[in-house]
């Protein structure tokens, strides 16, 4: 049963009302209820009011094929009855011409001539009512763009910039939008993106730009090989057009370039967002949009093995990539057939196909977003190495597995040519060595061999085994005993002695190798082994004291350590095996293995100064070490030092020493670098490229350490706080809508347990910072509120304070006055118990204009002003030491008492924005009046306080004097403004403040001048 009916205002208000709601059926269904109020006023004009009204929100949702009904009855009514229609229905009329010409071109059963007859129709109806032919011809070569006849294009394109711009052409954004288009399609991208450029630039926007323009730079930057761009436009279109149902085709271009840029997980995480474009028939053009680039996704998927794989699709079964392909496919080219049936030529299918078939452009552009992989990456090469840093690999005895480019399986059984390359990799400690190793073992299979080789092969398999790997060390032993040589013997098992200490075996360890340290050296001085033998027992045995040592103690030389007697002694003994051991290697550096354990030794040495706090010594030990490895030809060994160099040299303050630390980490362990590794070492450079300010390099090693993160199955844990970092480093960039992309994208994966309620804090707050520029204060009062309620819960409270003020202050602009209000009591409580009375008082302020939106009454908002007015003048007498509010003492209180007059101030204009039309004259008076009493008090507090509150105390003054005029007193207002104009006499005319200040003084003379006349 169908309520009261509406009156014209109230009609009005609900289409207002319900043209800020989301797009989609739910608005257009309120839109048909509207009109049907409409016609229940007979009131023309109300009837043309929503037919408008319903056209607007048909075409901007997915039942595009909805407006013609209205358009229709809205044109007949224009033919039958002008009259009806005011100057702004005329020009919407009109207007709508431009939409109907494109919605028929998506309409694949409206025929051909039907189009071109329309084309002659507003044309004959443009030119009648005196418009431009602009929008004529702008809409000529959308036809003929969409029909593919490039000459007709071509003409009607030039016609089109031609003619002159008028009330009936699309705004600027638009037409930039189409124009950088068609230089798109006809292969000239750079032209096209400096089409765009005013409109990414924010030069030109409107409702729907730069949202398509972000969209359809896409690709052409990828061509162009742009690919920070791309990235930047991908993250901050996508935002635009995300909720925006009338945006698929758009929407479907940022799905295509995730799928052309190595982002497949990402496509199916934005198909799976939108079930409904899967279906939504209103709109075919779109639709066939959006298949296509389905169909793009799915074949690739397919092509990288995933066809099995389950995958967002239409409702109503379950769908693999594969299957799902092939239907995308099939819907596509049935809707392009439909177009190029009515069209009679076969331009759309060729275009769908192209674009179905369209290879990647890009191998891989990280994007920074949460993502998961598609295929399992290598298990990291320091996985085995339980005492391995961030960045590092491991150390010369195990020498790390290589990514895809290591040594292939041979393809026939030429065993002793493969010995002979892994003899050679391991004499020169190739990284590759383990696995070169590993093809011989496979070659070997089921074959005799000798004992050395044997040994040789289970000595290899044991270095990539971890705790697993100690039976084999020892296996290998004794087949080097075998095969008579007791020196490799003992080096094998001193490895096995290093393995155990690893895990928790320290004791048993040092014991093992102990006696192995003096067989060596006994077997050595009688020249029963060699050097490079021996100096593997004792590598294993210094590593197993330096083990010792840390596992013992907590310092990590990033402060001071504080090494007891029993850790003293400890580090002696490490020492003295690692000096030991230098001293063995140092005359036989030309030899790599021996280069490679003087260099190793050096590093010990800066890890135990870091273990007792001599953070300086260490850096410099740390740095030999790095570059003893680096001379020896060995950079993928230095990478774990100098990441380790990296962070002591920040905790030494040495900025640039840290930067170079890291850059040539990241440097020397290139593509050899396990994904857990890239991501450690990238994250590593960016905290200290942000440290310095550098936030756009930072952001892009951030980037990276989100990408690498995700690759190796961390993208929960590293991942999620490389991408809070790098969201903070977007964010001081100034690019919001980026950042808070990333932001977004980081909060579910970050936990209180693993990363600490600082960064899920700090994440909310800068999303929160990032929604407020976008002119999301709901969203952003919501993400400040809880992140205030995690800080409520912390010792010191000004965080807390803070996020609770800056959510009151959101949810002020959002249009909500009463939660606002609920926000700022909660900061006001907060900031009296920290004892900041600015605060306070702001916070009083803020309930107070709160107040008087929400209607609890004038009285209300005074008391709270009033308040503010007391906890100002308290805290001025506290602080002065003269207990005297005219007296301030100190530069804190002389701020306090700027406060007071703001405070003052702001109550007079809150009294007198209380005056409504409604006011009745006398009590309108009264209200200036009391108004006008706060103004001048707040002119006396600003006016001892000198230059510094000028503007301030000129402000008031002006202020006072509109009240006196509104109070008929127009010598009154004119002395004040007088006095404005003498306290700005001799400043510059350029002077922003001053000049603005002279300008309204100057024109509230005028105005009183002339009310005295009368």
């Amino acid at each position: 049963m169908s309520g009261p009916a509406m009156d014209f205002d109230t009609l009005r208000q609900a289409m207002g009302d319900n043209y800020e709601q989301p797009e989609g059926p739910a608005r257009n269904a309120r839109a048909e209820q509207l009109l049907a109020e409409a016609e229940k006023l007979d009131i023309p004009l109300a009837v043309i009011e929503a037919l408008g009204h319903q056209l607007k929100v048909y075409n901007y949702s997915s039942e595009k094929d909805k407006m013609f009904v209205p358009f229709a009855r809205l044109l007949r009514l224009w033919d039958e009855h002008p009259e009806d229609f005011d100057e702004y229905e005329i020009h919407s009329l009109h207007w709508v011409f431009k939409w109907l010409s494109a919605g028929m071109l998506d309409q694949p059963h409206i025929p051909l001539a039907s189009i071109e007859k329309w084309l002659g129709e507003m044309e004959y109806r443009y030119r009648l009512a005196g418009h431009s032919e602009r929008a004529v011809r702008g809409a000529e070569f959308s036809v003929a763009a969409h029909l593919g006849d490039m000459e007709r294009a071509e003409r009607a394109h030039a016609a089109w910039l031609a003619a002159d711009r008028d009330s009936m052409a699309d705004c600027h954004a638009c037409e930039l939008h189409s124009q950088g288009w068609w230089r798109a399609e006809r292969d000239a991208d750079t032209e096209a993106l400096e089409l765009w450029r005013p409109v990414l630039e924010g030069e030109h926007s409107c409702a729907h730009e730069p949202h398509t323009v972000l969209a359809s730079s896409l690709v052409p930057l990828l061509r162009l090989g742009r690919l920070e761009e791309a990235r930047a436009h991908h993250l901050r279109g996508l935002r635009l057009v995300r909720a925006m149902e009338s945006m698929r085709a758009a929407y479907a271009d940022h799905v295509e370039f995730c799928a052309l840029s190595g982002n497949e997980a990402r496509a199916l995480e934005l198909l799976a967002e939108r079930p409904a474009y899967f279906t939504d028939s209103g709109d075919p053009r779109s639709k066939l949009d959006f298949m296509a680039v389905t169909a793009l996704v799915m074949d690739r998927l397919t092509g990288l093995g995933l066809g099995g794989r389950t995958v967002p699709g239409p409702a109503g079964r379950a769908w693999t990539a594969a299957e799902l392909a092939v239907h995308a496919r099939e819907q596509a080219l049935s809707l392009a057939a439909r177009f190029d049936a009515r069209n009679g030529t076969s331009y759309v299918s060729g275009r769908a196909r192209a674009r179905m078939d369209r290879r990647p452009l890009v191998d891989r552009l990280p994007l920074g977003v949460r993502s998961a992989r598609h295929v399992p990456t290598a298990t990291a090469a320091t996985a085995s190495d339980p005492d391995a840093r961030p960045g590092s690999v491991p150390s010369p005895d195990r020498t790390p597995r290589p990514g895809n480019d290591g040594p292939e399986p041979a393809t026939g059984p030429d065993l002793p040519a493969l010995l002979a390359e892994a003899r050679r990799l391991s004499q020169s400690r190739d990284p590759d060595a383990v696995a070169a190793w590993a093809t011989v073992a496979r070659a070997a299979e089921g074959l005799e061999l000798e004992v050395r080789d044997r040994a040789e092969i289970a000595d290899h398999a044991a270095m990539e085994r971890g705790p697993e790997g100690i039976g084999l060390f020892h296996e290998a032993a004794e087949l080097y005993d075998a095969a008579g040589d007791p020196g490799e013997a003992l080096a094998a098992r001193a490895r096995a002695a290093y393995v155990l200490a690893l895990v928790g075996g320290s004791e048993e360890a040092l014991e093992a190798v102990t006696e192995l340290h003096e067989k060596a050296l006994a077997l050595f001085a009688d020249g029963g082994t060699g050097v490079s033998q021996t100096a593997s027992v004792l590598v294993g045995r210094a590593r197993i004291l330096v083990h010792r040592v840390q596992e013992g103690g907590d310092a990590d030389g990033s402060g001071p350590g504080r090494p007891d007697a029993a850790d003293a002694d400890g580090v002696r003994a490490a020492e003295a095996a690692v000096r030991e051991l230098l001293a063995l290697a140092e005359p036989h550096v030309a030899d790599v293995r021996m280069a490679s354990r003087a260099a190793e030794a050096q590093a010990m040495l800066g890890e135990l100064a870091a273990h007792s706090g001599d953070a300086a010594a260490a850096a410099e030990l740390l740095g030999r070490a790095a570059e003893a490895f680096v001379a020896a030809g060995l950079p993928s060994f230095a990478v774990e030092y100098e990441s380790r160099l990296a962070g002591i040299a920040r905790h030494l303050g040495d900025a640039q020493g840290a930067e170079r630390a890291a850059r040539a980490a990241l440097e020397h362990g290139g593509p050899r670098l396990e994904p857990m590794g890239q991501a450690q070492l990238h994250l590593q450079l960016a905290e200290i490229l942000g440290e310095t300010e550098q936030d756009a390099a930072a952001a892009e090693h951030a980037l990276e350490a989100a990408h690498w993160a995700d690759e190796a199955g961390q993208g929960p844990t590293l991942g999620a706080w490389a991408r809070h970092q790098l969201g903070g480093f977007l964010l001081r960039q100034g690019r919001w809508a980026e950042a808070a992309e990333i932001l977004e994208s980081a909060l579910p994966d970050l936990t209180g347990d693993m990363h600490g309620d600082g960064a899920i804090v700090q994440t909310r707050w800068w999303l929160g910072d990032c929604l407020t520029e976008l002119g999301e204060h709901r969203a952003a009062a919501e993400n400040w509120l809880r992140a205030a309620d995690i800080a409520r819960h912390w010792p010191e409270q000004r965080d807390h304070a803070t996020l609770a003020h800056l959510a009151a202050e959101a949810l002020g602009r959002a249009g909500l006055p009463a939660e606002s209000e609920r926000a700022y009591s909660r900061a006001g409580d907060l900031w009296r118990e920290l004892g900041n009375v600015h605060a306070v008082v702001r916070s009083l302020r803020a309930r107070a204009w709160a107040s008087l939106r929400t209607g609890a009454g004038l009285d209300a908002a005074r008391e709270l002003m009033a308040e503010a007015v007391r906890e100002c003048e308290e805290g001025v007498r506290a602080l002065s030491g003269t207990g005297s509010v005219e007296d301030p003492q100190g530069p804190v209180a002389l701020r306090l008492v700027s406060e007071l007059g703001h405070t003052h101030r702001q109550f007079g204009d809150l009294v007198a924005r209380s005056v409504t039309d409604d006011t009745q004259e006398g009590v309108a008076r009264g209200l200036f009046g009391e108004a006008l009493g706060h103004v001048t008090r707040a002119v006396s507090v600003f006016a001892p306080l000198g230059d510094e509150a000028l503007d301030a105390r000129t402000g008031a003054e002006l202020a006072a004097g509109w009240l006196e005029a509104d109070l008929l007193r127009p010598a009154a207002a004119a002395a004040r403004a007088r006095g404005v104009l003498a306290a700005y006499a001799g400043a510059s005319e350029g002077d922003g403040a001053a000049g603005a200040r002279c300008a309204e003084a100057e024109n509230m003379l005028r105005m009183m001048e002339e009310r005295g006349k009368e």
